[in-house]
């Protein structure tokens, strides 16, 4: 029997934690979404506002919260260099003391708190693919040091709450995901070379087009979020990606196509630090979870793109003029 919980999602309202909201609402469980709505869109929400389990606060995690909650998964923090680059110390401040704040209430309320950390603590890798125990090649320095450096000091600060202080904790590293729901001037590839190629407009590659990622759907992505969070003993870090490899040449060829676009691909010069190469290992996460992603790109990249169509570009702010 399903035993219902009380769970908040910090980041809630934004990509990916509307839908990880969406699918604790279906299953019963009371849901605080928690966002500031400086990345993120209240209408990812707004349809389940009206469920009598679900409770929105408006809220930065920066600063604390006192909730009474038996699960957390902290998603809080913008993902975009454009935009995390925008306010590079309230990056890592989001970072850092939104983790001093889940993890304190987590340890009060004696909650599990997930943290959704990201593959950029791996920086630039001489390792490929990635596995857990690499240690990452991060300039500490470099301009998007303040997203990297922030999630791996969160990293660090659940290890050490959880060897000092018994907090229940879980991290998974996330790689590139995708979906419907992306903010359309988010800045990232997916949602950009979209964005671009249903307006008519050329597609902006950076670099040769030669450096790769892997795409992850959502739908997967969330459900290993959900799978990790409520595994028995098992800490993390834990990657959570698609180790299927592409180049960004190939995800651009690919979307026009798809979008049957006459745009033309336009290159830019690589931004400082960009990774070459991306790609997880998840060999853990199939042995511990029984999952992997099942979504082929080209399929979720036709759903990503029917959603696209559907709305209305005017109805989004973009959240910095960097995207």
């Amino acid at each position: 029997m399903l035993k219902l919980k009380r769970i908040l999602v910090t980041g809630g309202a934004g990509f990916l934690g509307s839908h990880l909201c969406e699918r604790m609402v279906d299953a019963g469980h009371d849901v605080i979404c928690l966002d500031n709505f400086f990345t993120s869109q209240k209408n990812n929400v707004a349809h389940l506002l009206n469920r009598p389990n679900f409770e929105l606060i408006r809220h930065d995690i920066t600063t604390p919260v006192w909730l009474e909650v038996d699960q957390i998964y902290n998603l809080a923090c913008p993902a975009a260099p454009g935009h995390y680059q925008f306010n590079p110390i309230k990056t890592i401040k989001t970072s850092v003391m939104g983790a001093i704040n889940v993890l304190g209430m987590a340890k009060r309320c004696r909650a599990r708190v997930l943290q959704a950390s990201t593959s950029e603590v791996y920086g630039d890798p001489e390792v490929h693919p990635q596995t857990e125990s690499y240690r990452g090649n991060v300039n500490p320095i470099g301009p998007r040091a303040c997203y990297d450096e922030g999630k791996r000091a969160a990293e660090t600060l659940f290890m050490d709450y959880h060897r000092m202080n018994r907090v229940d904790i879980r991290i998974v590293r996330i790689f590139n995901t995708y979906g419907p729901r992306m903010h359309p001037f988010d800045g990232r590839v997916v949602s950009n070379f979209i964005r671009q190629a249903l307006l008519g407009e050329d597609l902006t590659v950076f670099g040769d087009g030669q450096q790769t990622r892997s795409f992850c759907y959502r739908d997967d992505l969330v459900e290993g979020l959900i799978r990790m969070m409520d595994a028995t003993d098992l800490i993390g870090p834990m990657n959570l990606g698609n180790p299927d490899e592409f180049t960004i040449e190939q995800l651009a060829e690919l979307i026009i196509e798809l979008t049957g676009s006459h745009s033309k691909v336009v290159r830019h010069p690589l931004p400082a630090d960009d990774p070459v190469r991306r790609r997880p290992e998840i060999s853990l996460a199939r042995k511990h979870l029984g999952w992997q992603p099942r979504v082929p790109l080209r399929d979720g990249l036709e759903k990503t793109i029917e959603w696209f169509r559907s709305i209305d570009f005017e109805h989004y702010r973009p959240p910095t003029p960097n995207f």
